[in-house]
């Protein structure tokens, strides 16, 4: 991608409407472009932290390994959104690894870069920090979901809380959802099992609250995202 285009694609990114005019050609003039295919690696763990990716289009998982060899995943990231942000550690080595869960377009922020606008800019560095909170606070709330939640409430909540960040409004009231995740992956974010992941999703398309196909498992049709939510504390 040539620097021009780099230029329009960048300048609607809510991080970068965060800099100045002579900054944001400075980024213009570091940042790197890179496409992946679907299920690709972006960095491994343990790997060195080079980058700070923004998301151009596409979505990505953040996952780590347990000492059991389990994948853990950690959060998806969408358009728009940013990851490797976490570059105030010690070790300067990820702890976690990102794959893409669709063919995706991401630039990548050298972190010397990243880190001298987080300095310099209190903006940006608000930005940043919003973030990493953000984060935070999903977690947090996976946790609390974990203990308080039945499973059947997790996954509809993922099911809504994935259709208010991602999802596109079909007709009057209902929400197509991209989600690209398996039924393992989707299992690993709402700490349940691939077989209930699978009957829950299955007994509520039977109940017409979304439908989706066995061909296009990755892309969900919600009814009325309003309406599930309800429902999964009626239930």
């Amino acid at each position: 991608m040539n620097k021009s285009l780099i230029h329009i694609s960048l300048r609607n990114h809510p991080l970068v409407k965060t800099l100045t005019a002579l900054d944001f050609d400075d980024l213009v003039e570091h940042i790197e472009h890179e496409k992946f295919t679907k299920n690709k690696i972006v960095f491994e763990v343990n790997s060195e932290m080079k980058y700070v990716y923004l998301i151009d289009k596409g979505s990505v998982k953040l996952a780590m390994y347990s000492s059991g060899g389990r994948t853990l995943v950690k959060d998806i990231s969408y358009d728009g959104e940013i990851f490797g942000e976490n570059i105030f550690t010690p070790e300067q080595r990820n702890l976690e690894f990102v794959e893409t869960l669709t063919d995706s377009s991401i630039f990548k922020i050298p972190v010397h870069i990243f880190k001298k606008y987080i300095i310099s800019n209190p903006r940006f560095a608000e930005y940043v920090m919003n973030v990493i909170a953000q984060k935070l606070q999903k977690l947090e709330e996976r946790l609390q979901n974990f203990v308080f939640r039945k499973a059947k409430e997790r996954i509809i909540d993922f099911i809504c809380k994935t259709g208010k960040r991602k999802g596109v409004t079909i007709g009057i009231s209902e929400t197509l959802i991209d989600h690209g995740m398996s039924h393992s992956e989707i299992s690993y974010l709402t700490d349940t099992s691939r077989q209930t992941v699978a009957r829950i999703l299955n007994d509520l398309k039977k109940e017409n609250h979304i439908h989706f196909t066995s061909r296009k498992s990755g892309k969900i049709l919600v009814r009325d995202l309003d309406k599930l939510q309800i429902f999964a504390f009626a239930s």
